[in-house]
């Protein structure tokens, strides 16, 4: 009797590990597929549920600012002028940053377009053609879509899309505890061509 008892609940904990581990695995693909939806409903509570926007905020600035030290070269950096246009230039970062990380930018990027080359702040900014003028759309694009994902380890999952040069942008999710964020996002910088 006894032995029955032990093998049940044996069965019970295997049974619960087992639907843990389930739900640790597809937590990233959730986690996804509510920013999706986040994006898709505008709905800006639920995004900021599914991203750490203070970590994004501090690795875009990183980026970025890593950007503009490596175009302007040593040159530049050596020359006390020089050095007063990086600062002034980075201070201009947190700007983009922030046209970036939020409702709209989020979705832009995840559309694949270059937000980070033209910021924008909201959800409602359509789409423009490259004189400016709004282009129609028959339906709303669909973040991330085509995306493909992979687990790069236990606790870091993402999600690369291309934009619309065709260089990859990577959707870095963390996971703590058995939460899934998004906390980064690799922008394609060094690849990207000039600005004219």
């Amino acid at each position: 009797m006894q032995s029955r008892q032990w093998k049940t609940w044996v069965a019970l904990l295997l049974a619960l590990l087992l639907a843990l581990g389930a739900y640790v695995a597809a937590g990233p693909y959730m986690t996804i597929r509510a920013i999706r939806h986040a994006v898709q409903a505008q709905d800006t509570g639920e995004l900021a549920e599914q991203v750490d926007f203070p970590a994004l905020r501090a690795s875009l600035k990183a980026q970025l600012i890593d950007e503009i030290v490596r175009n302007a070269g040593p040159e530049v950096q050596a020359n006390a002028f020089g050095a007063v246009a990086l600062t002034m230039a980075t201070g201009l970062v947190n700007g983009v940053v922030d046209g970036m990380v939020n409702p709209g930018g989020l979705s832009a990027v995840m559309e694949g377009r270059r937000l980070w080359l033209n910021a924008g702040d909201s959800f409602s900014r359509p789409p423009v053609d490259a004189q400016g003028n709004p282009t129609p759309q028959a339906t709303p694009p669909e973040p991330l879509h085509d995306a493909v994902m992979r687990y790069e380890s236990a606790s870091r999952f993402t999600a690369t899309i291309h934009d619309d040069h065709g260089k990859p942008i990577v959707f870095v999710l963390r996971r703590t505890g058995l939460r899934w964020r998004l906390a980064d996002i690799r922008l394609p910088l060094h690849d990207a061509p000039p600005s004219r």
